[in-house]
């Protein structure tokens, strides 16, 4: 067995990419200065909390500065093998470090005290709903501050500097405020590993003072990291085995299906492993897309009740024994609460528990070893999946456009599945590409990545700049509405300082159309903007980038060509105009049936 955690990328199945995206030196800041030395002077406080950050996978940290990080940001610049990536605010720079994590396994971003920190929260919440390890890192007051009566710029104008530290304690899982040296070392190290072995963020605040300091405990070399993993409790492990094996074979029809938690826990290998060896059905939660491959040969397509993929709801709903892995059931994935299962046909097998039907349940087991060995006594049954075969009738193609044709958004996205390879990732915004990102088909290695749970909108834009950043490999596609770009479309001129070469289909239909199919109302129509206008100003003849406006599929098919050809190293930005009413029937389904769910009347008292 491995005996140490890695630091790769935290995606369930998918393999980690490597390096890091090269960007100009004016704006990307490396150093080739060697470290210092035990003993140095320069072996400071913010040098170490580098050292610490390229250790465990870090190459590139998002930041804003602001008066009380602008010192620390110089000893991370110094750092060699770190970036600085300038973000044009706070929330976008915490949406980036998701992003990052979702690529390398864990992201990092800097911002300055309450200002800066109440603005990156929001990012940070969403990261936390992910199981994402994001490191937010706050410039702090200077450390003789504490303890005094003094009021500081940048707060709400009390002598009480825990406001932003009390709003960072729900939304992340340990908090270090560092104001003396004597503690930082131990600090810093308690507060990033343990952001790796949650898989969650962590809060540093460093006071402003003390990024330049020296101390005895800031050597050359940090020792490694050593996390040891988290092993199974055997005798658990074998009675959990031994009751599903007995609950499992005993079922006419099992299927098995992925949640989002296979991440977190890092079963994708292990899930696959049981797919094949059980021979059971097999279909993804809508916020686990991408993370088992969708080539398996006996995968359905997504299971998101009411609005699943064509024939697999009907297939697990009925089946009489359903092992999910890593779930999370809420109102969104269960559709208003609308899904068709029974508890007493699961077994629910969490990242350290698996519970069978009723019960019971088995804590202190690794969701890996579990899948694993599950795999090597499970009864082959491929009865579901014969089931399957029997009632499946493949999905038609949209309906031909006639020439110039107002374009329809199932065509756009006939084109965007053709698009996709092992060298592409989907980003995929909140709203209605949610329900036509999900339909598309993921070639083996190709990347998915979503906000289902948090569900932030504009989260795409952030998020796309740093998975773009740490997943060099793949060309990102992402797909945003245009409600959605105008919360945080600034960070679009950060990607062409990056000289990223992403494509991005801005989804133009004139309002929030998710909101639209829960709740009407004025208040979901927006001020139309010239949205290739404005990337074209952000481009402002500096980097490479190419926009193009498309209405019809003809305009489209010749957009897609010059952005995977001729502009093939380009940042492309695509407006497609479509109608205000034109949704995925998913979406009419769903938002129908979320309605309903959130207008429930009071319970009676």
């Amino acid at each position: 067995m491995d005996t140490t955690i890695g630091f790769g990328s935290v995606d369930g199945h998918r393999p980690a990419s490597s390096g890091a995206v090269a960007c100009p030196a004016s704006y990307m800041t490396t150093s080739s200065a060697p470290a210092p030395a035990p003993g140095d002077a320069s072996a400071t406080l913010g040098r170490h909390l580098a050292r610490r950050l390229v250790q465990v996978g870090v190459s590139d940290v998002f930041a804003v500065p602001g008066d009380f990080n602008l010192t620390l940001l110089d000893h991370l610049i110094a750092e060699p093998g770190l970036r600085l990536v300038g973000c044009c605010n706070e929330l976008n720079a915490g949406y980036a470090a998701d992003g990052y994590a979702r690529a390398r396994g864990v992201g990092a971003c800097v911002v300055t005290f309450t200002v800066g920190g109440l603005s990156v929260l929001n990012a940070i919440a969403g990261a936390y709903s992910e199981n994402l390890p994001a490191i937010c890192i706050v410039g702090g007051p200077n450390s003789n501050d504490y303890g005094t009566n003094r009021i500081l710029h940048h707060t709400i104008g009390l002598p009480d500097f825990s406001q932003e530290l009390r709003c960072f304690q729900p939304v992340t899982c340990h908090q270090a405020v560092v104001n003396n040296l004597d503690d930082a070392h131990e600090q810093v190290d308690r507060a990033i590993s343990t952001a790796l072995k949650e898989s969650k963020p962590v809060y540093i605040s460093v006071s402003c003072n003390l990024p330049g300091l020296p101390h005895p405990t800031f050597t050359r070399d940090p020792v490694p990291y050593f996390l040891a993993p988290r092993l199974s409790n055997k005798l658990g492990l074998e009675a959990a085995l031994q009751a599903t094996v007995a609950f499992l074979d005993k079922a006419v029809k099992p299927v098995m299906v992925a949640g989002p938690k296979l991440r977190v826990a890092k079963a994708g290998d292990a899930f696959v492993q049981l797919s094949e060896a059980s021979g059971y059905a097999v279909a993804a939660m809508p916020s686990a897309k991408g993370m088992v491959p969708e080539t398996l040969p006996r995968f359905l397509g997504t299971y998101w009740g009411a609005v699943s993929t064509a024939f697999c709801a009907e297939i697990v709903e009925s089946a009489d024994a359903y092992l999910f892995a890593g779930p999370i059931f809420n109102d969104y994935s269960s559709v208003g609460y609308s899904s068709l299962l029974k508890k007493d046909k699961a077994v629910v097998v969490q990242p350290d528990r698996v519970t069978v039907g009723n019960g019971p349940t088995f804590g202190c087991i690794m969701m890996a070893d579990f899948l694993s060995e599950l795999a090597t006594r499970v009864r082959r049954n491929t009865t579901a999946y014969e089931n399957y075969r029997r009632i499946f009738v493949p999905e038609g193609q949209p309906a031909e456009c006639e020439a110039g044709e107002p374009l329809r958004v199932n065509v756009l996205f006939k084109h965007i599945q053709r698009m996709l390879s092992g060298d592409s990732a989907v980003m995929a915004e909140t709203g209605d590409s949610w329900f036509n990102c999900q339909k598309l088909r993921l070639p083996d290695g190709c990347g998915y990545e979503f906000q289902m749970q948090y569900g932030s909108i504009g989260w795409s834009v952030g998020a796309l700049l740093g998975y773009a950043q740490g997943a060099t490999g793949k060309r990102v596609i992402a797909c945003i509405g245009d409600g959605s770009f105008q919360v945080t479309a600034q960070d679009v001129s950060t990607m062409l300082r990056c000289e990223q070469k992403s494509i991005i289909f801005l989804i133009n239909n004139g309002g929030y159309t998710i909101e639209v199919e829960i709740h009407d109302g004025p208040y979901n129509v927006i001020k139309n903007w010239n949205y290739t206008g404005l990337v074209d100003a952000m481009h402002n003849g500096e980097g490479n980038c190419w926009t193009a406006k498309v209405t019809c599929e003809e305009e489209l098919t010749a957009a897609i060509d010059t952005a995977t050809g001729e502009k093939k190293d380009c940042l492309c930005f695509i407006e497609v105009i479509a109608h205000k009413d034109d949704t995925s029937k998913e979406l009419l389904e769903w938002g129908s049936r979320v309605c309903a769910a959130n207008s429930r009347p009071p319970n009676p008292q």
